[in-house]
């Protein structure tokens, strides 16, 4: 799980190389197109049982696919204009939102405060150094986010296997299709582009994706949901080794408290 959670940044992190080539928005156009193909690849769903579930289900299909490409469109636009760490820690409002305000629990309105704190020390509101709209598209993810996370249950319910995912990442694809078409001349412009490209997709889904896969058969879901808690504690580290990016002692303080928020929440949660 903390592979999958290393992994992760470090495709973000990458994916950040081929901005100036491709923009945020065509690296990830580019980067679920690949993720699409290897899914069906590693998968190996035939076409009729593609096409069946989609034909049965596409009243559910067709939102979650949308949500994971909404996610990921803004996350890769927010990177783009502030670091990793503090994106990850905006974008991260969205789960925990969905784990506390879905529990019955009130104490966990507890957590959610801390983390508001958390993102109110990163906000422009704070005096923090960051740019408005990198904010912006960061919220924007995490909302996406929590209504992947409310669509992946019932996906995951009324499709079975890994079909219900790769359908959803085909209707990304399909969704971002418009950012990936332009760029396409530079892509294959440089062997060293398309196996950046490559990399990227593999590290932020089919690699990370195999490693929860194994990860959710050991864990408990509350140690699960403990273990992506250190996501955006993660992606500050990764945004400062490799892109040389300082969040400050007010960001430091900001992802601390959204990951102790994060782990607060997940240890209240039932097994």
């Amino acid at each position: 799980m903390l592979l999958a959670i290393l992994v992760i940044q470090l495709g973000a992190a990458i994916a950040t190389h081929l901005f100036a080539t491709l923009g945020p928005d065509g690296t990830v156009a580019i980067r679920v197109l690949i993720s699409a193909l290897l899914l069906l690849a590693i998968n190996r769903i035939s076409f009729s049982c593609l096409s069946d579930s989609l034909m049965s289900q596409w009243k559910l299909v067709v939102p979650y696919g949308l949500c994971m490409a909404v996610m990921n469109l803004f996350f890769y636009m927010a990177i783009a204009r502030i670091p990793l760490g503090a994106a990850v820690a905006f974008e991260f409002i969205g789960p925990l939102s969905v784990a506390a305000f879905t529990s019955k629990n009130s104490r966990q309105l507890i957590w959610v405060a801390l983390a508001a704190i958390g993102i109110f020390l990163l906000s422009p509101l704070s005096g923090a150094d960051l740019d408005t709209l990198g904010v912006v598209f960061a919220l924007l993810a995490g909302a996406g986010w929590a209504l992947f996370i409310l669509l992946s249950k019932q996906v995951s319910t009324r499709i079975t296997g890994n079909t219900g995912l790769t359908l959803g990442m085909l209707v990304a694809a399909f969704a971002l299709l418009p950012f990936a078409i332009p760029v396409l001349p530079a892509l294959f412009s440089s062997p060293a582009v398309i196996m950046l490209a490559l990399g990227v997709a593999v590290l932020s889904t089919t690699l990370p994706f195999t490693l929860e896969y194994e990860a959710l058969k050991k864990l408990p879901a509350r140690n699960y949901g403990v273990l992506v808690s250190l996501e955006p504690a993660a992606a500050a580290l990764v945004g400062a080794a490799l892109l040389g990016e300082r969040l400050g002692v007010n960001g430091i303080v900001a992802v601390v408290c959204v990951v102790a928020a994060s782990i607060g929440i997940s240890l209240q949660q039932k097994e």
